[in-house]
């Protein structure tokens, strides 16, 4: 089985939002942040579910949480093939339910890699 691999949504306008966005996190949330991608991708996503470091949130949407003391960061990614994901863009979280802008941000990244990729 192949192993799991994020990688972040560079834009063809040459933004990439996730690492423009966790840049901008204080160095313990982006620390923390990464540390759970990189466990996720060692552990792989069956362990990440249980353990609750990854939450599905729509068909081939999901979300990696990671939290550090107060501050809850969220990654939207989805599935390319085989073991590679794309992280389209991330958000510190201020409520309980993830906020359908991010959702749909996220659909829309999502259907642009797919259109500027179909060939």
């Amino acid at each position: 089985m192949k192993k799991i691999e994020f990688q972040s949504y560079k834009r063809p306008n040459g933004h990439d939002e996730f690492l423009e966005w966790i840049k901008s996190l204080p160095i313990k949330d982006r620390a923390k942040l990464l540390q759970t991608l990189s466990k996720i991708e060692t552990n792989g996503l069956l362990v990440a579910q249980r353990l609750k470091w990854v939450k599905k949130i729509d068909v081939n949407l999901y979300e990696v949480r990671s939290k550090a003391g107060s501050n809850i960061q969220r990654a939207l990614y989805f599935h390319i093939t085989r073991g590679d994901y794309l992280i389209t863009h991330g958000f510190t979280k201020k409520t309980q339910k993830t906020p359908v802008r991010e959702i749909q941000h996220a659909k829309e990244l999502r259907k642009e890699w797919y259109r500027d990729h179909e060939n």
